[in-house]
């Protein structure tokens, strides 16, 4: 077995050194692509709620639409149902 020496452990810690030194730029540029990604899926959400909106907004207006085609319909007696 070999002899455990300072010398040895050093140059064990300095190769542990670098290979932390790889993870931490690693972890860097995770953490830089997370940020990326948690601003798309914010910008998308943002999207989707500014699509629900516009979508209540035409509910709203075919809603007010179909009010006002039954109100004609019935002063021109083309249904059944008695007028307003």
């Amino acid at each position: 077995m070999a002899e455990v020496t300072n010398e040895l452990i050093y140059e064990i810690l300095k190769s542990m050194q670098g290979r932390l030194s790889n993870i931490d730029d690693k972890l860097v540029a995770i953490d830089g692509r997370l940020d990326s990604l948690t601003l798309q899926v914010r910008g998308l959400a943002m999207e989707m709620n500014a699509a629900h909106g516009d979508i209540a907004n035409i509910y709203k207006v075919l809603g007010r639409q179909d009010a006002r085609l039954s109100r004609i319909e019935k002063r021109l007696d083309i249904i059944d149902e008695p007028a307003e």
